[in-house]
């Protein structure tokens, strides 16, 4: 009779491997080796993309503030400089929901940059 190691250990570990590569297609979901390099590339993938999100909101937030300066007539470059030299500490993502949610807030904003 053969000798059995790690049987429970290595089923369990193959079954996480291949519960976590559930719903890919073809042999990335059914076989060991391939399933474990999809997960490793899957992990890898969704590390840099929660970095890369941060930047996707910033640059969201800055075309929303543009959009909101253009139709005051300012341009979005003189609207931060006015900002920053009227020390005026607000940053983009507030910027932005201002500009959307209350325009009058908004504009208030930029007469005082603009003076």
């Amino acid at each position: 009779m053969t000798k059995v190691k790690h049987a429970t250990s290595s089923l369990k570990r193959r079954k996480k491997v291949l519960k976590h590569t559930k719903g890919q297609r073809g042999s990335r979901s059914k076989l060991l080796r391939t399933a474990k390099e999809a997960e490793r590339k899957s992990l890898i993938s969704s590390y840099i993309d929660r970095k890369k999100k941060k930047g996707n909101f910033r640059s969201l937030w800055i075309i929303r503030i543009t959009a909101a300066c253009k139709e005051e007539g300012i341009s979005y470059s003189k609207f931060i400089a006015g900002l920053k030299k009227n020390k005026i500490e607000l940053n983009r993502k507030m910027l932005s929901e201002i500009a959307v949610n209350d325009k009058r807030g908004f504009k208030s904003i930029i007469k005082k940059v603009k003076a």
